[in-house]
Parts: C-alpha cells; structure tokens; sequence
C-alpha cells in the first residue's frame, strides 16, 4: 500500500541522434539492418501474452526491395479477435486496480528500454519495413515514441492531481476510472509511434486494448510488442491481432463491452467505423468514446514579404521527407508571383541533388512509397496532371515498380487554385503549386480556408506581421497545428500537440493532456463527517 504522494521524473524531450560518418549509432544500426536483412523471422499474433501463430501466412517484403522477404505474419481470423476481446475484459480488473504508479514505471522503463537497447532495432525495422530513412526513423520511432510514453506518464499524474474544492465538514474527491469496457486500436503505416501510442495511452490509465495494426506496419509493431513485454506489462493488457478490419469490426463494434475506438488512418473508414457505432448504440454499456486523427491537405501560403530560399527548403522538406506519406506533409502551396521563380529555382536546385534509393544507403533522402495500392493511386494523379490542360509537371514525375514503389518528388503547376490535386489528399511525394497574384493574399487565404475539406496543419511564410495576423485570422479554423515561418510537419510531443479538426479528426491533440482525458470516466465522491439527524430546515420556523 502507498503512504507516499510520488512523483514521477520529469518528462523531457528524447534528443534524435544524428548518426553521423563514424558515429558508434551509425555503426551499430548498420550492423543490425544487416542482420535483420539476413533472416526471415516468423511474426506472431500476441493475444493474452501468448504468441498466436495461424497456417495462413503473409510475406513482409521492404516497399524499396520488392523481392525480398524480411518475414511472415500469421494472419488472424474472427476467433481471434473474440480471444483478444475476452483477454483483455479478462485483464481489466486487475490492470485497473494496480497502482497508478506501478502503471507508469511499466511505461517509464519501455521508454529507457527503446531509447538504449531497442534502439536500433527499432529503427532497423522501421526502415526496412516502412522504408523511412534514418533520420525520419530516428525522429518518429524512437524520438517521438519515447516522448509520448514519458509525457503521458506526466499528464497522467497530472490528472490525477485535479481535485474539487471541499468545505467545512465534506470531503469532495474526484476519482479517475478508466473506462467500463475494453478500447478497440487501428494504427497506420505511417508512424510507428503513433502506433505504439494509441494502445498505449488508453492502457495507461488503467484500460485494455485489442490492437490493430496495418499489415504494412506489422514488422515494427512486432518489435512494439516486445518492448511492451521487456518492460512487464501483464498478459492481456495490450493484446495484438493481425485480422482484416471488416472481420475485427463486425465482431468489435456490435460487443456490449466495447468501450472506445482510437484511431489513425484515412477520412473514409473513420466516417463508416463511426457510423457503425452509431448504428450499434442500443448495444453498448456506455457511449463509446470516439477518437480519430484522419486525413490532411496541408497547406502553406507564402506572402510576398517572404524569403524564397525559406520557403523553398520548407516545402523540399515539408513535402517530400519520408515520400510525403504524413497526414502533415506539404500537399498543396500558394506562392505569389513575385517570388516565385526563385523558389522554383531553389527547389530546382535540390531536388537535382536528391538521391533516391534503398534506406539502406544514409545518402538516400528519398525511398519508396508503401505499397502497391500506394504507388499506383499517387501515379494515377502524376499521370491525370501530365494530360491535364489546367496542369503542368515541372519538376520529377518519374516512377518505377521494377525494384521497389519508387516515385520522384513531383511539382506540380496548376493554373487554378481548385485544381484536382490542390483539393484531394494524395499522401505521396507530390506537391502541387499555385502561383498568385501578391495583390490578391486575402482572397487566396480564403481560397486556402475553402479549398479542402481538411483542417490539419498549414504555414504561412511573411516577413509583414500584419500578414501573419490576417493569415492567423481567416485561416483560424482550417488547420489544427499552424505554422508561422516553418513547415507543416514536425510537431514535437509535449510542444505541438498534434490534431486537426473538419475532416481531419476530433483534435483530440496527441501528445498532450487532452487525448488522455478522453480514456477516463471520473467518479465524484462526497463524504460528510457528521450527517444531519433531523429533517428540519431552518426556514421552517416561524416567529
């Protein structure tokens, strides 16, 4: 039993290593790429602490090394989600009823474990699996998802701090349930923590979670599995399933104990997966909580005051790191027409340095979109623009499939601000340019507020702070994380609390208090000393 208020350390940012030539990171992440590529692992389903192997195996291959079989996945069924779903109600009572601190040290000592020995296999597997080179592993994998374990702890404590205001003779408490029930995850490809995260935070405050993961990511998410276990979370708190969503859906969201949906991915699925809960209401215990971060077309405007070599590494950087697959990333510009062909001749410029290649070679800025599925949606809009009228191609627009989904960083010019590819998400290396006239920056920033039906992230670039004010003004509502002179992308957990809002999600802000406080039920506890023993009320009495 605790006689102690404890406090936990205080949360700090993870530093991103740089891995530079010679450096002993550089040199052990290369020596475990190696290993990792000189094996293939079988990859099994972790449901109530067991590994779960099926006869139905799926090929992992890296999306820059087609050919290559880094492992398989034993693909799941209906009986294993129900096995999954029973595992963690089983789990709950006694994960809930742990201290509150023995929860946190389980979180606290999975981040020290990935920032020191899991390090590099963290990032080998990212790399390979994903095809994100060092540096966009380093920041996402390790960086980012020890950030979200560390702060969470913090915030966590934080909440639990928050107490109402007792008088004379009553003691008020506030007590902070998890929820009744069990907490559904479906995590993307894209970010590693992000897969980590959505299990993780609602399992800190006491919940238990089905984890689904995309099969894209499947090959780091092992690696997730077996932090978690390192640092002694119990059987049946976190339980991971490798099964088709409609098949993990049908059996989740029509389940009495069904208690919440964190969610990562596309604007589509996250509009049917709500409305299917909306259908099953009459079903449920308690109303679900709904938490979705979705879709982005992220903008930046650039303002005639601004500088074009800024803006043009911005927008190298914002739309083309880890091939543009961010919900974050650069998608759609606005430049005025006075700066523009220096911009264009900066992105020029780099853009012909750029190598794309294998993340195996640290010289590769650019590697290969995710899958198939990927590579010929985001070529179909390359291929649309090299026919359009309304459209030009001015930088990259090549692609290639014969060794892995390779896709050039692609500019493109459009000669209407509504042109399809200014309007549609596209999440690839593609960027689609509109040039401006500087006399008209108002109606553009209200062509930016109306244009997309995302409210994400979005830069304005200005050296005019009236500019930036007008910008802050009419653009309030159309991105989530703003940004003034920097990229849309890169949001730092416990500085940029990440979320957006419209299409893009409830805003529920990972990596900050918010998003935690939506996996928690409070219970108001009144307590008086000494209780009346008479009825009576003063104002019954007369003269």
């Amino acid at each position: 039993m605790s006689n102690a208020f404890f406090e936990v350390p205080m949360a700090t940012n993870e530093p991103v290593l740089p891995y530079g030539p010679g450096s002993p990171e550089k040199q052990e992440l290369k020596a475990v790429l190696a290993e990792l590529k000189s094996k293939t692992i079988n990859i099994p389903m972790r449901i109530n602490g067991k590994n779960v192997n099926t006869k139905d195996k799926v090929a992992i291959h890296p999306p820059h090394e087609r050919k290559h079989v880094l492992g398989h996945f034993s693909k799941g069924d209906s009986s294993h989600v129900k096995r999954a779903i029973d595992a963690a109600l089983k789990a709950k009572s006694a994960w809930e009823e742990m201290p509150w601190q023995d929860r946190a040290a389980i979180f606290l000592r999975a981040a020290d474990l990935l920032s020191g020995p899991f390090r590099a296999r963290m990032n080998a597997a990212t790399m390979l699996g994903q095809s994100k080179n060092v540096y966009q592993s380093e920041i996402d994998a390790v960086a980012e998802l020890c950030d979200f374990f560390r702060y969470n702890v913090q915030y966590m404590t934080e909440i639990y701090t928050q107490q109402p205001e007792s008088v004379p003779g009553i003691w008020n408490r506030l007590e902070h349930r998890p929820l009744e029930g069990f907490i559904f995850a479906i995590t993307p490809f894209n970010f590693t923590s992000i897969a980590a995260n959505l299990p993780a935070a609602p399992a800190m405050l006491g919940n238990t979670v089905v984890w689904k993961p995309a099969e894209t990511q499947i090959y780091s998410a092992h690696v997730i599995m077996d932090i978690f276990e390192a640092a002694g979370l119990p059987a049946g708190v976190i339980n991971l399933v490798f099964a088709d969503g409609p098949v993990a859906g049908d059996l989740i969201f029509s389940h009495r104990e069904f208690a919440g949906l964190h969610y990562t991915g596309s604007t589509g699925v996250f509009n049917k997966l709500w409305q299917t809960i909306g259908d099953n209401l009459p079903n449920y215990r308690s109303y679900p909580r709904i938490v979705g971060e979705t879709g982005g077309k992220d903008f930046v405007v650039a303002h005639e005051s601004a500088n074009a070599k800024v803006v043009a590494t911005a927008l190298v950087r914002g739309a083309f790191e880890f091939q543009g697959q961010k919900c974050s990333a650069a998608s759609r510009a606005y430049i005025p027409k006075n700066l523009w062909k220096e911009v264009e001749k900066y992105m020029k410029a780099d853009l012909a340095e750029i190598k794309m290649g294998t993340v195996e070679d640290f010289t590769n800025f650019i590697n290969a979109v995710i899958d198939e599925r990927a590579y010929d949606k985001i070529t179909g809009y390359i291929a649309g623009a090299k026919k359009s009228k309304d459209a030009e191609i001015i930088m990259g627009g090549s692609y290639s499939k014969s060794e892995g989904y390779f896709i050039e960083p692609t500019v493109i010019l459009a000669k209407k601000a509504d042109y399809k590819t200014m309007c549609e998400e596209i999440f690839g290396p593609v960027l689609t340019i509109h040039v401006y006239d500087p006399k008209k920056y108002e109606a553009i920033l209200k062509k930016v507020d109306e244009t997309s039906p995302y409210a994400l992230t979005g830069s304005i670039f200005s050296d005019d702070r009236a500019a930036v004010l007008l910008a802050d003004k009419i653009l309030k509502h159309a991105a989530g994380n703003f940004y003034i002179n920097d990229k849309p992308t890169g949001a730092v957990v416990g500085q940029q609390p990440f979320g957006g809002a419209r299409g893009s999600g409830t805003n529920d802000k990972a990596g900050s208090i918010l998003n935690l406080l939506r996996w928690i039920s409070p219970r108001t506890i009144k307590e008086t000393f000494v209780p009346p023993t008479d009825y009576k009320y003063p104002f019954l009495g007369e003269e």
